[in-house]
């Protein structure tokens, strides 16, 4: 993985474990990602909300599985083109990582 103020490159082999400096709840049916420092986020102390997918994927960046092993598991489970869901997990984990609610490990 590439980072800089303005470029985040994830890929196929990119590992991503949720930050310590959040907490995720499920509220009413949607995972609420609430930061526990200053600082997270586009604002200081602004809360995420995340759909179905965004909470597969969110539950599955647990430090251990690459961001391919995590597609292809997600693909399994919506019937859907591995390469497709790659783009879409690759799509929300830099905006993760931009926000910064995950670290690349």
């Amino acid at each position: 993985m590439k980072s800089n103020s303005d470029e985040i490159t994830i890929t196929r082999d990119s590992i991503i474990q949720r930050s310590g400096d959040v907490v995720s709840r499920e509220i009413m049916g949607e995972l609420i990602i609430v930061p526990l420092v200053s600082g997270i986020g586009d604002m200081e102390d602004e809360i995420y909300t995340l759909n179905e997918t965004g909470r597969a994927i969110w539950e599955r960046l647990d430090g251990q599985q690459n961001i391919g092993d995590i597609a292809t598991s997600l693909a399994g489970e919506y019937d859907a083109p591995d390469g497709e869901i790659e783009r879409d997990v690759q799509g929300i984990v830099t905006e993760l990582l931009r926000r910064r609610m995950v670290i690349a490990t």
